[in-house]
């Protein structure tokens, strides 16, 4: 049997893009890869907005727990693709994971730091989760 592609989706919080992205992932590569998302600064928990649109889409991401991408680099884990999902025009802090690996930018807009009203936060929410899984 072949060796799984090692993926790390990152973002600052590790509470919605990254925790998308690596669910779409889970569920459409198979067998194929072995998938983790991780934050800059993690968040406490993901966000409720992201947990309410994922379980629209048939994800339940409830009982995720952000984590942390500089421990997971203390673990030694190692990975063959880093994506970042943070929008590095916008995002001042958007990580950097070290080590070697093929790192891209899928940048889509945080569905969390949207300042408006609670159904244009969760419509925001909707695009980058349906965005996320059409990439």
């Amino acid at each position: 049997m072949a060796r799984k592609i090692r993926v790390l989706f990152i973002c600052t919080h590790n509470s919605g893009r990254s925790q998308m992205a690596e669910a779409y992932l889970k569920a459409n590569g198979g067998d194929a890869f072995e998938v983790e998302s991780a934050g800059l600064e993690p968040a406490a928990a993901v966000h409720p907005l992201v947990v309410e649109v994922m379980r629209e889409e048939g994800f339940d991401l409830s009982g995720n727990k952000p984590q942390s991408a500089f421990e997971l680099y203390r673990a030694g884990r190692l990975y063959d693709y880093v994506i970042t999902v943070c929008e590095a025009s916008t995002d001042a802090r958007c990580p950097v994971f070290p080590g070697i690996a093929r790192r891209w930018n899928w940048p889509f807009p945080d569905p969390a730091a949207a300042t408006c009203t609670q159904e244009e936060k969760l419509a925001r929410c909707e695009r980058s989760a349906t965005g996320s899984r059409r990439s």
